[in-house]
């Protein structure tokens, strides 16, 4: 009992400091926040935070007893991957707005949709790409865990509204091979999940923290 109210005050303290986090920084609603926009000090705080709240993870082995859980819409909240870092820095006045994440388990496959407008309002659309996945089985054991392999599949960028107006004429306007990297299999280790949060680290060290959809 006493872990389950430590849990709950751990990931509302969390999410609580990622919401004013959100609310300082003069960005689209929505769009989660990475580590190069805030203070050193504010990082070390949600990294001690997300620690902790992994400690206290209620499903250790997600791919075994949790696989329920992953399926559907995750909105990402904070992270630290590069990718995110790249689409919080676009070019020619664009701005990313909510990043979602859909997993399909019946297919093993998701997609992340960022939403991006231009600063003039202009424009909108999203950047898209789909990927596959597979579990990752440990030298150790026989039965997956909580390690994903990911293929990256395909990029899409499109247009959704042109001065305001919705258009189907550049939904997606390109479409390319999305890159998987060449001297490593993209990985992600789930290492927090319940009914309305999720928490990975990528194979290369990146933080993602996303809030059910």
């Amino acid at each position: 009992m006493l872990e389950i109210q430590n849990r709950l005050v751990i990931k509302q303290n969390l999410l609580s400091e990622i919401e004013k986090l959100k609310s300082s920084l003069k960005t689209l609603a929505g769009s989660p926040v990475t580590d190069l926009e805030i203070q050193p000090e504010k990082v070390e705080s949600i990294a001690k935070l997300t620690l902790a709240l992994e400690k206290l993870n209620p499903f250790p082995r997600p791919l075994l007893y949790a696989t329920n859980l992953l399926d559907g819409a995750w909105l990402l909240q904070y992270s630290t991957a590069r990718e995110i870092r790249s689409l919080k820095r676009l070019p020619l006045g664009f701005l990313v707005g909510k990043i979602y994440q859909v997993i399909d388990l019946n297919n093993a496959s998701f997609e992340n949709k960022a939403w991006v407008r231009h600063s003039s309002g202009l424009l909108s659309g999203y950047v898209r790409i789909t990927a596959t996945f597979e579990p990752a089985l440990q030298e150790d054991d026989r039965l997956p865990d909580r390690i994903i392999n990911v293929n990256f599949k395909q990029r899409f960028l499109g247009i959704k509204k042109i001065l305001g107006i919705e258009t189907s004429l550049l939904d997606p306007f390109k479409v390319v091979e999305a890159r998987n990297p060449s001297d490593r299999i993209p990985s992600l280790k789930i290492t927090y999940i319940d009914e309305t949060m999720r928490i990975g680290r990528g194979g290369d060290g990146s933080l993602f923290i996303l809030t059910r959809a």
